[in-house]
């Protein structure tokens, strides 16, 4: 008579050190997010005249404006200096936070979106 349920061949350990290996991961993983929370990163748009710096948390922490470029009659180019400065900002904190993590996970296929099988 078969045994219901269980793993033939050992697996039953093998499965055991696999889910350890699990939880490491994810105890270094909820570190790295802590971490990562608390970094800042600043960009700069227009040779500096705007410069946007973002947490870790992707918001927006602070935003500083040259004098010489605030122009009455060309608002638009000082609104897209902003958004530029504030895009790359949070761009160079995703790179940071991917990297960070996929030292994490060896590359398994990405945080949040599953496995990529």
């Amino acid at each position: 008579m078969a045994k219901r349920g269980g793993f033939p061949g050992g697996m039953p350990g093998n499965m055991n050190n696999l889910m350890k290996q699990a939880q490491k991961m994810q105890k270094q993983m909820e570190e790295t997010t802590k971490e990562l929370e608390s970094k800042e990163v600043t960009a700069k748009a227009g040779g500096g005249a705007v410069e946007v710096t973002v947490s870790g948390k992707k918001e927006v922490v602070s935003v500083k404006i040259s004098e010489e470029v605030v122009d009455p009659d060309d608002i638009e180019m000082l609104e897209d200096l902003i958004v530029a400065a504030t895009n790359q900002a949070l761009r160079e904190i995703d790179e940071i936070s991917q990297n960070q993590m996929s030292k994490i996970t060896g590359g398994l296929g990405g945080l949040g979106g599953g496995f990529p099988f």
